[in-house]
């Protein structure tokens, strides 16, 4: 493979909005030129209740298992699995008031994106 740009957003979890306090939980990459949109996810249940003794876990898993559909194009994932996957990572990356919010995108260079996948879940929510 060659080298590539890609761009990437961390996936937050947002307990209690109205405090503004968040532990990440995933990462979605998406890179146009190897045509690759993934997101992996790991919510670490002990750093979010930490938050917020009430979190609602399942509700953050739901979210994130929506946003993994969304990436794989599912049928099951509504009108955004459709989109083309470019359309898909600026849907998912639009900033929104939910449990589960996105980062700012960033950019880098990678020869395999799925190893950024990996790298990144590793560096920023593991």
């Amino acid at each position: 493979m060659t080298r590539a740009v890609f761009d990437y957003a961390l996936l937050r979890a947002v307990p209690r909005i109205e405090r503004g306090e968040t532990v990440n939980v995933g990462v979605v990459v998406y890179c146009q030129q190897h045509d690759f949109l993934e997101a992996a996810v790991h919510v670490d249940v002990a750093r979010l209740t930490c938050l917020d003794a009430e979190a609602d876990v399942e509700a953050v898993r739901e979210a994130l298992d929506a946003i993994c559909a969304v990436c794989r194009g599912n049928a099951d994932a509504g009108p955004a699995g459709a989109l083309p996957r470019g359309e898909r990572f600026r849907w998912l990356t639009a900033p929104r008031s939910t449990i589960v919010q996105p980062g700012p995108v960033h950019a880098g260079l990678t020869d395999d994106p799925k190893a950024e996948v990996d790298r990144l879940l590793h560096q920023l929510v593991r």
